[in-house]
């Protein structure tokens, strides 16, 4: 399969132009950026062309990963699908509904394979404990923080403006939804919502299977404080997800193996963009909440 990469910011860097380079059974076709240079730059890299139009791009390739803002991924991944390319695409999806349905729409119409980068969802140890948890049943509560210290080290991530702008329920937030849908089923409705510090935030979520959960969401942890922890509590006792193990590489070259394989069979991924908006329109209400609490 022939993948273009739209964006040429650290995230790209780091792990997809890496990955997508790497990986036997794809061949990264071509970089387009907002930047020219920064995406010749990149493209160099790993032996590839750059763009510098992105229908070029999309009239050269099978399939398109994004590494770009949310709402700028939304609108580009509506082009890519209905010009027929398949869409392995990062989190969030968007951050308006709006954004996130169009995709999903677009994706279903022109029937092209979708996935949505959540990274735990891509880590086998977390992949195998989150299809045990869904298969035992019978939990009570669970509790999910994701505490991460972006806004309060030299973090690569710390001058994104999407991020400063829209903070840590929007980039991590989607992580902590990811893990906790699968296992308690989904969201009822958004219980409560409150700011916590700077970008901190925590939720309370009531879930269709009759437990509920809370959520603790940050950037602006401090360093010694910052990590993840996902706990469940119920009829079976207490559990909790394993720790990362696997580089953001790897698991995205998973994530690849995953399109290829949707793409192949024709089937629908459950980290697809049908995925990617129920994570959007979960956040949304909050964000609601949230804006209501501070008025």
């Amino acid at each position: 399969m022939r993948i273009g990469l739209l964006g040429t910011g650290p995230w790209a860097h780091r792990v997809h132009a890496p990955a997508l380079a790497g990986h036997d059974a794809v061949e990264l076709a071509g970089v387009w950026g907002r930047r020219p240079e920064a995406a010749k730059e990149l493209a160099g890299a790993h032996g590839t062309r750059a763009y510098d139009d992105v229908d070029a791009l999309l009239g050269d390739v099978d399939a398109v990963a994004v590494a770009l803002p949310p709402d700028v991924q939304a609108d580009l991944a509506v082009r890519a699908a209905r010009a027929g390319r398949h869409l392995l695409l990062d989190k969030p999806l968007a951050t308006s509904t709006a954004g996130a349905r169009a995709v999903a729409d677009a994706a279903r119409e022109a029937r092209v394979a979708s996935v949505v980068f959540f990274t735990t969802r891509f880590q086998p140890e977390s992949e195998a404990w989150i299809a045990e948890q869904a298969g035992v049943g019978g939990w009570f509560t669970a509790r999910a923080q994701w505490l991460g210290a972006a806004f309060t080290t030299d973090s690569p991530y710390a001058a994104s403006p999407w991020r400063r702008e829209r903070g840590a329920l929007w980039d991590v937030g989607p992580h902590a939804l990811s893990v906790l849908l699968p296992v308690l089923g989904d969201v009822r409705d958004v219980a409560a919502a409150a700011h916590g510090p700077a970008d901190t935030v925590h939720l309370v979520l009531r879930h269709t299977g009759g437990a509920s959960s809370t959520l603790d969401l940050s950037l602006t942890a401090p360093p010694a404080a910052a990590g993840a922890v996902v706990e469940l509590r119920g009829e079976a006792g207490a559990t909790r997800l394993p720790e990362r193990t696997q580089e953001a590489q790897r698991s995205y070259a998973r994530a690849v193996d995953a399109l290829l394989a949707a793409a192949r069979n024709g089937s629908s991924h459950p980290c697809g963009a049908a995925f990617g908006l129920r994570v959007t329109e979960i956040l949304a209400e909050a964000e609601a909440l949230l804006a209501a609490s501070a008025d």
